[in-house]
Parts: structure tokens; C-alpha cells; sequence
């Protein structure tokens, strides 16, 4: 325990979080923690070594086409085939992002600076599974429950956990904000 509750951490990115780990053969989760590709971690602080797994994945990176667009009463996703598809059939998730987010540090090694954060997920849920052919759907809007967020980011990943095969995100001028 740091001594300060984490304002921006949620249950589902904890649950993401050990899936990562668990498929990657990790034995824990740390923050700040980023996953390239589904395959690689890298400590988001060390910007050498998240620049250089980046490089390295794009070398053999494949992109399905894939489209967002968002109304107050729905997110349209449409996702269009790949023939060099792998076998394994992929989920689509959903996450609903805040572009900006500064946080006050109550203890720790950071006690009473403000962190500002990028892109934060706020939620993320699978709403649906690819399997290769090209899909269209409208996922409800208007959910109350949601925290505060002001992009929508679609991810469209091997299994779940595993290369990401493709990704987009819009911002949400209507989105819910506090």
C-alpha cells in the first residue's frame, strides 16, 4: 500500500493488468506499466525502452480497417476483414478514455506533487468478438455509471490479451465530464 488511494485506478484495468501478466508469464503487475502489442512490457517512464519495443513491433504489425464514429446515443464501430487473419478469433473493446487527468499525491515518494496523466482508461468492456469477416455495430451510449471521459478508444486484440490488430480513438465532445 502506498499510504494514497489511486483516484484513477478501476477494477477492470486491474483485472486487464494480471491477464497481461498471467499471459506473458509474469509473476506481478506494477505501475506504470505499458504493454505494447499485447506481448511486450516496458516501465512507462523509460521512454528509450517503450520507444525502441514500439519500433520493434512495427515491423511486423498487420491492421484490419477499422472505423469509429460516436452520436450522445451510440458508438458505431465498424470493423472490415483480413484474410491473413490468425486463427485465433478476436475480442473488440470499448474504453472510455480521459485525455487529461492531473492527480495530487497524498503519500509517498511523490507526497503533495500533482502528476498529470495522459489518456487515461476510465472503463474498458469487450462488446464484441471478430472473427475475421467485417462486422458493424452500434454500442449504447448515455451509460450514467461511467467516470468522467472525453475519448472513446476501440482496440481489437488476438484472444483478448494477446497482438493488437487494431486500434482507433475519437473524441467525444458530448462525453461525459464532471
Amino acid at each position: 500500500m502506498l499510504g494514497w488511494k489511486d483516484t484513477l485506478a478501476s477494477e477492470a484495468n486491474t483485472r486487464r493488468q494480471k491477464a497481461y501478466a498471467a499471459t506473458m508469464g509474469r509473476g506481478g503487475v506494477y505501475t506504470p506499466q505499458i504493454i505494447v502489442d499485447g506481448i511486450t512490457d516496458v516501465v512507462g517512464s523509460r521512454e528509450g525502452q517503450l520507444d525502441a519495443a514500439i519500433n520493434a513491433r512495427k515491423s511486423d504489425m498487420r491492421e484490419i480497417p477499422l472505423a469509429l464514429s460516436a452520436s450522445p446515443d451510440a458508438v458505431h464501430i465498424a470493423i472490415g476483414s483480413y484474410p491473413e487473419r490468425t486463427a485465433e478469433d478476436a475480442t473488440v473493446w470499448m474504453l472510455h478514455v480521459l485525455s487529461h487527468a492531473s492527480v495530487r499525491i497524498g503519500a509517498g515518494e511523490n507526497k503533495g506533487r500533482s502528476i498529470d496523466y495522459r489518456n487515461v482508461v476510465r472503463d474498458i468492456r469487450a462488446v464484441a468478438i471478430w472473427k475475421g469477416q467485417p462486422i458493424s455495430l452500434d454500442v449504447p451510449g448515455g451509460d450514467q455509471g461511467l467516470p468522467e471521459y472525453d475519448c472513446i478508444a476501440v482496440v481489437v486484440q488476438e484472444g483478448g490479451y494477446g497482438r493488437v490488430v487494431g486500434a482507433r480513438l475519437i473524441a467525444v465532445p458530448d462525453a461525459r465530464r464532471r
